[in-house]
């Protein structure tokens, strides 16, 4: 048992999820000049033509706003995926809008991609400045989504938010990521499908293009575990034939198939995204779904219940380039990736 094990169980535990995480944010952001006296641990990798300082990231909805990047890289990580950001500001969904299922390990949240907007992100992290990977600091990927009031199923204005958000946030961006893959922004999910994903994507794409002209910004699209198998494979299809450098798999879930928790604790936590443990089986399928398909064409970024190194191992085995976490992080504290990257060989 660790120290913070200590702590989340005799303190953060019984704090208002969202509160918690907001006093750990601020905590590990005072820490940061201790922290970064640390050494980078693990071994680089490389992938979509970027060198990782290791294999393990933290994975979107951490840091939405892009304020702590530098000292959650301190904490071990290889690389901070800050976001989901959108064209717009906007608040989100109503609070209470994060909870914890702590028998399961798990986290589900209706957030509702709260966030400062494209503008003021892009002007944040234009005054940390774009850094070269590996040298002045991790390597940094934006994950860019659609805004709550734009309409679906207006494919122009799908095209204009998400364009907007490409082509301010891009010239920062190590790598960027477009989700289609929250289940709290009422709509999104339909947007996987292939024939709205096309045109989202080849959008995304030549908007970036058009925002950086002295190299090229990997672009990644991050899915849903809730996929059915043939539509994974669609994804994955489509992404070689338009060029994708890779895809996250995966996002949370809306299944509740398999918990512990009593069915009352998971009727108070209400609707929203599953994270954790619970996603640990299906997000290992859809990433060997991946790889079986794509072979050596696309990166994989592995994410979704990885808990032990074990967990981190059997995703690298299954074709993962790199890994993420998030829930893991929340419950197993600021040693989690030092400890995941301790473990693996």
């Amino acid at each position: 048992m660790t120290a913070y094990s200590v702590l989340f169980d005799h303190g953060f535990r019984h704090l208002d999820a969202e509160r918690a995480h907001r006093l750990g944010f601020h905590a590990v952001r005072a820490a940061r000049p201790v922290l970064a006296r640390r050494r980078t641990p693990g071994a680089p990798v490389t992938a979509m033509g970027l060198t990782f300082p290791n294999v393990l990231g933290l994975a979107a909805g951490f840091d939405k706003n892009a304020v702590g990047i530098d000292a959650l890289a301190a904490l071990g990580f290889g690389h901070v995926e800050v976001g989901t950001v959108t064209g717009r500001a906007q608040p989100g969904n109503d609070r209470p809008r994060l909870f914890r299922l702590p028998d399961d390990r798990a986290v589900v949240n209706r957030m509702g991609f709260n966030n400062d907007g494209a503008e003021i992100v892009a002007r944040r992290l234009a005054a940390r400045g774009h850094r070269a990977p590996g040298i002045g600091g991790p390597v940094l990927g934006v994950n860019i989504g659609k805004t709550k009031v734009v309409p679906e199923d207006d494919e122009a204005a799908v095209l204009d938010d998400y364009g907007l958000s490409a082509r301010l946030l891009t010239p920062y961006a190590d790598y960027l990521v477009v989700n289609v893959s929250s289940p709290n922004t009422p709509g999104l999910r339909t947007l996987q499908a292939v024939e709205k994903l096309e045109p989202l994507l080849t959008h995304v794409r030549a908007t970036a293009d058009r925002a950086v002209s002295d190299r090229r910004v990997p672009l990644l699209v991050k899915i849903a575990p809730d996929l059915a198998d043939e539509d994974v494979l669609a994804v994955a299809d489509l992404a070689m034939a338009i060029g994708l450098d890779g895809i996250i798999a995966t996002n949370t879930t809306i299944s509740r198939d398999g918990l512990v928790s009593t069915p009352a604790q998971v009727a108070a936590a209400g609707a929203g995204g599953l994270s954790g443990r619970p996603l640990t089986q299906r997000s290992l399928e859809v990433l060997r779904l991946l790889r079986e398909r794509v072979g050596d064409r696309l990166s994989l970024i592995g994410v979704g219940g990885i808990t032990t190194a074990d967990d981190a191992r059997a995703r690298l085995d299954a074709g993962a380039d790199l890994l993420q976490g998030y829930t893991a992080f929340v419950y197993e504290g600021p040693g989690w990736p030092r400890r995941i990257l301790k473990g693996l060989p």
